[in-house]
């Protein structure tokens, strides 16, 4: 399941962005283990698990998106907009704060 976050910050800024969006989101949610490992300068491995049930994809920064591509099993589709909301809205959140100088 791919998903993008539109930005206009550059390729690094984002990813400051995109790691602070995953250290507010590990710390709030963090009863669903959520993991990220960068594998390159612009590219993560994420996980998290919900339901039982570890969730696996990607995260790559690129000059005007942060795209997401989640290995969701068919048990947990029905809740793949809901969690895709939620790290839409982290990320939105943590854009905004860049844009006003606060990261």
């Amino acid at each position: 399941m791919k998903h993008s976050v539109k930005h206009d910050l550059g390729r690094d800024k984002a990813k400051e962005v995109a790691i602070a969006a995953y250290d507010s989101y590990r710390q709030r949610f963090e009863k669903y283990n959520p993991q990220a490992t960068w594998k390159s300068d612009y590219s993560a491995e994420i996980s998290f698990t919900a339901k039982g049930i570890n969730l696996t994809g990607s995260m790559d920064v690129n000059e005007n998106e942060i795209a997401m591509d989640l290995d969701v099993p068919f048990l947990l589709r029905p809740f793949k907009s809901t969690a895709l909301g939620v790290i839409e809205e982290e990320i939105k959140r943590w854009i905004e704060k860049a844009k006003a100088g606060e990261i």
